[in-house]
């Protein structure tokens, strides 16, 4: 079913698999935006949601920042906000309405705001309050968008001087590197050269749990978003050393025969005891779940696994789609959800 495109054209009717060939080329993209010196800041708060939040966890483990980071994926703000905070508003759409709350309260706080969306109400309050705007390109979904944000936080962070100095010049140039390891992954490419599409074939009829180590966390987060959207596809995330307190015992008992795929990303980058953590896990729960998919990043350094894993990932969730009979573009429930909310 892979290798016949007539096939992936009717049901990737928006060209998703288009998109994810041309990220590499949102790392590039170029912010007009003047920033005014910042004072002190103690800390950084990112509010968003979904495709919006997610790669400001990129930040945690490339470049990292000198300053504490939290992710708010809520309405409310963590307490300490004050006029010592970068606050950064990430929303595609601009009308998120938990993001457009926290940069509300954000206000009120005095904390620093500066904001990243390709419109909506978000664009219209920068504007009118006259915050920073970082205006991302439009029409392709959040989740495909990310790239575009990592880019424009390397933006903001760095003249800031929060994260190291030519942190986007590296993020250009393996934006380069990225380019030439695509290949392998288009539609054109036979299932038996193009192992995107094998692991689609593997996790075809299942959910999906997808597991790493902290430095690659972000990918894999990053693969269990689309998993969901494009595939729609249930799919889980969690990572070691957490993974071995809790969950691990999960996998023990009952059934045994699990309805489960199971993805591991494996870094050679990852501190050598998560390392054997995977492969010591793995032999004492054979027989007990299924056994893992192991996914090797390309790449000489943390930021190319990063970039590289998530590429394929996004492919590999797209060829899902279309085994699942489904056009990975559209996500109507979402749009559903939405509407009842403010009904």
């Amino acid at each position: 079913m892979l290798d016949d495109l007539k096939l992936i054209h009717e049901r990737d009717a928006q060209d998703a698999l288009g998109v994810a060939e041309k990220q590499w080329q949102q790392l590039r993209h170029e912010f007009a935006v003047k920033l005014p010196d910042l004072p002190t800041i103690t800390n950084v708060v990112l509010a968003g949601m979904g495709g919006s939040a997610w790669p400001a966890l990129y930040l945690r483990s490339w470049p990292g920042l000198s300053v504490p980071l939290e992710v708010v994926s809520n309405y409310e703000l963590p307490a300490y906000v004050n006029q010592h905070t970068l606050f950064i508003s990430s929303s595609y759409s601009g009308n998120t309405e938990e993001t457009l709350a926290a940069l509300a309260a954000a206000e009120d706080r005095q904390a620093k705001i500066v904001v990243m969306t390709a419109g909506g109400q978000l664009a219209e309050v920068a504007k009118q309050h006259n915050h920073p705007l970082f205006m991302i390109p439009g029409g392709i979904q959040p989740r495909m968008s990310s790239f575009y944000f990592l880019a424009a936080l390397v933006q903001i962070l760095e003249p800031a001087g929060l994260v190291p100095a030519g942190s986007l010049q590296e993020l250009q140039a393996v934006g380069e590197w990225l380019k030439d390891q695509l290949g392998d992954w288009r539609a054109e490419v036979p299932t038996a050269k193009n192992t995107a599409k094998q692991l689609a074939l593997e996790l075809v009829g299942k959910s999906v749990v997808v597991y790493s180590g902290p430095k690659l966390f972000p990918a894999a987060n990053k693969f269990k978003i689309c998993l969901n959207e494009n595939a729609k596809n249930v799919a889980w995330v969690n990572q070691y050393p957490e993974f071995n307190h809790n969950e691990f015992i999960g996998w023990s008992s009952h059934p045994l025969q699990k309805p489960y795929a199971v993805v591991e990303i494996r870094s050679n980058l990852e501190h050598l005891r998560v390392q054997k953590r995977f492969v010591v896990s793995e032999r004492l729960l054979s027989g007990k779940r299924p056994a893992p998919e192991v996914v090797k990043p390309a790449g000489e350094n943390l930021l190319q696994q990063l970039l590289w894993t998530s590429n394929f990932c996004d492919f590999a969730s797209l060829y899902l789609a279309i085994l699942n009979g489904l056009n990975p573009t559209p996500v109507d429930l979402v749009e559903k959800l939405k509407k009842l909310l403010n009904e």
